[in-house]
């Protein structure tokens, strides 16, 4: 495990403080979305973590951050810095989340093609998030994400953007029958 999440996870406290009996029991080396914290936890991830569109590199960076949230894979922010602007565009629509407040939407265009609301940031986020205020996040469902050079899962449900690797373990918000969490 990541001594960086061991270290936050010291004083994360969760619905009742323990995995309910239907999650999967992560193995060495894995991370049960269980156990993560609600409210969510920021953690630094200094593995490589690229985004792309066709061949079109959009992101590239080892300084991102994870938003770790109980029963939803990480969502990873990268840093306006590490992000090719250039192809953003603001998207109509928004999200509220009640953790880190109102979010604004991205296209993702290249001369190849547009992404509708690929990405999304909080622009003005509540002040415990507020060092991931204009860090991009980005849907793996609509653009290919990468850590360590694995291919990221998109998390199911359409809405959600977790980025689901093969150490993170379930289920997840968003699968089908998870309506109810």
């Amino acid at each position: 495990m990541n001594d960086e999440l061991e270290r936050a996870r010291s004083g994360w406290k969760h619905r009742g403080g323990e995995r309910p009996p239907f999650a999967q029991v992560p193995k060495r080396r894995e991370e049960s979305v269980w156990d993560y914290p609600r409210p969510p936890a920021l953690v630094e991830d200094r593995r490589e973590v690229v985004v792309r569109v066709g061949k079109r590199e959009i992101a590239r960076t080892a300084r991102a951050v994870r938003v770790l949230e109980t029963a939803s894979p990480p969502t990873f922010y990268i840093a306006p810095d590490d992000v090719d602007t250039e192809c953003l565009f603001p998207a109509p629509g928004g999200s509220f989340c009640e953790w880190k407040g109102s979010a604004s939407y991205f296209d993702v265009q290249t001369p190849e093609q547009t992404v509708s609301a690929a990405a999304w940031a909080y622009l003005e986020p509540f002040p415990e998030f507020t060092s991931i205020a204009g860090w991009l996040a980005f849907y793996p469902s609509k653009v290919s994400c990468f850590v360590a050079g694995e291919l990221v899962r998109a998390q199911a449900g359409g809405f959600y953007g977790g980025w689901v690797t093969r150490e993170i373990v379930g289920p997840f918000k968003g699968e089908p029958e998870t309506s109810g969490w």
